[in-house]
């Protein structure tokens, strides 16, 4: 039986009812343009995992790195495709944890809710740190937490006021993330046709040469796709983003429609330049980081700084974009009551409490990482290091349901649609599984998903009991 759980059909038609209000009658404004959107869901693409990350990605598996990302990217492609169905279908700025309540239970949303605000939190500190790594090595006479606070504060700032001002810094930030990406890949592109002064074609040399297509064998090619899976996060929030948008349905449906060749084309395309332009095993790789390793090799003049600017952007995005996303995802699970009411009044068309509540935890997990950077920042890492698989098992498990119930009740809302239903969706559901399945085999991946795992647990336990006192007051 397909039916939506009782508890889950009233919270759901209250959010129906009323798709933007709080607790306390406010509403959430529609200030973002379809351009905000737009470049929200193409930078959004374009991570800090992508620059950062990929060394170890591509130090692990070579030249297989490109299958990697490209299997992984199939995957997450999938996930988006499914949130697309169900975003166009009910807009909420609770996205995915509505769709859960909607569909299996009020404790589903409380559960993928909650764990999702708390990744966010955790990686506004993680940006922020990374962010003041970097203007420390442009100004080494500052202190890192300097730059930390004033990253936080413009941030926290900036999410307080309309929403339009985190439109147009996503904006921006997007486009030159955008500009970056798709410059190196045309330099890549030359490069590897031999068409750059200084270069000759490499062919396949590169990619066949040093060990073969699969040096490390099918181990290395596990430990690169994990390494690339964790890369793709943070595509979900352009489905949150789109409940504050003028027109949520074609917002939502025109960023799912383009993710396809967006992830080709960043991910895929940039690892295959990679390891097509120099030895993926280059000490410069490892040292410099893969990007800056095929500037400096092309001789484009102050190579590391530039990329230094695009890392320090992407970080930056990063912070807005996690404030941004945790705080929706708070005020929504306020307003379907899995949250403390106080929290959820809304000022001027912004969840002013959220927005606070989500920074201050941040601004806590900062000051964790430089008190107890070993033990207990490393604890809260782990608490949500596999937090983003759990969300795509919700997706992809609350789709599985709510597609079946629009078909029967509103086929006209399938604005957007999963492909070969319900066959890619159980495919998308064993991937993840598979996922899982390697991060048990690697010690370090294996305490992350014991610890989010018992974080999951936590959650579901007290999403569970307050499901059933709420159906015992309706009684």
């Amino acid at each position: 039986m397909n039916r939506t759980p009782p508890s889950a059909a009233s919270d759901g038609a209250r959010t129906a009812a009323a798709p933007g209000a709080g607790p306390d009658g406010g509403a959430l404004s529609h200030g973002l343009k379809q351009r905000h959107l737009s470049m929200i869901a193409l930078g959004g693409v374009i991570g800090a995992g992508l620059f950062v990350g990929s060394r170890e990605g591509i130090a692990a598996a070579g030249p297989s790195i490109v299958l990697a990302y490209a299997v992984s990217g199939a995957l997450v492609m999938l996930i988006m495709r499914m949130l697309g169905e169900m975003s166009a279908a009910h807009p909420s700025s609770g996205s995915f944890s509505v769709h859960a309540e909607r569909s299996i239970g009020s404790w589903a949303g409380f559960t993928v809710g909650w764990m999702f605000t708390a990744l966010l939190c955790v990686a506004v500190a993680v940006e922020a740190l990374g962010a003041a790594d970097v203007l420390h090595q442009w100004f080494p006479s500052t202190q890192p937490w300097m730059w930390v606070l004033l990253v936080m504060v413009i941030f926290t700032v900036t999410n307080l006021t309309a929403v339009g001002n985190f439109g147009e810094f996503e904006f921006w930030f997007a486009a030159l993330k955008v500009a970056a990406i798709v410059g190196f890949l045309i330099l890549g592109v030359l490069a590897v046709l031999g068409l750059l002064p200084g270069t000759s074609a490499p062919g396949t040399t590169h990619l066949t040469g040093d060990g073969g297509f699969l040096p490390k064998g099918v181990d290395g090619l596990m430990v690169g796709l994990l390494a690339s899976v964790f890369a793709y996060g943070g595509l979900e929030t352009v489905t949150i983003a789109a409940a504050e948008s003028k027109d949520p349905i074609r917002g939502v449906a025109r960023a799912v429609r383009t993710a396809m060749w967006r992830i080709a084309l960043f991910y895929v395309g940039s690892m295959a330049v990679i390891v097509t332009v120099i030895p993926w095993s280059a000490p410069s790789i490892a040292k410099s980081g893969p990007y800056v390793a095929v500037l400096d090799y092309l001789k484009i003049p102050a190579a590391g700084q530039i990329m230094n600017a695009v890392i320090l952007i992407a970080l930056l995005s990063a912070v807005n974009a996690n404030i941004y996303g945790a705080s929706r995802m708070a005020y929504s699970l306020i307003s379907r009551g899995q949250g403390p009411a106080f929290l959820g009044k809304v000022s001027n068309g912004v969840p002013r409490r959220a927005v606070l509540l989500c920074a201050t935890f941040g601004f806590l997990a900062v000051l964790l990482s430089f008190l107890w950077p070993t033990t207990v920042f490393q604890w809260l890492l782990n608490m949500v290091g596999a937090a983003v698989l759990v969300v795509w098992g919700f997706i992809a498990s609350a789709q599985l349901r709510t597609r079946r119930q629009l078909e029967r009740e509103a086929p006209e809302k399938l604005v957007v649609k999963m492909w070969a239903f319900p066959v890619l969706t159980w495919v998308a559901l064993a991937g993840i599984v598979a996922v899982l399945v390697l991060m048990l085999r690697d010690d370090n991946q294996r305490i992350q998903l014991l610890f989010t795992g018992g974080f999951g647990v936590v959650l579901t336990v007290i999403g569970l009991v307050r499901q059933r006192a709420m159906a015992a007051g309706r009684q």
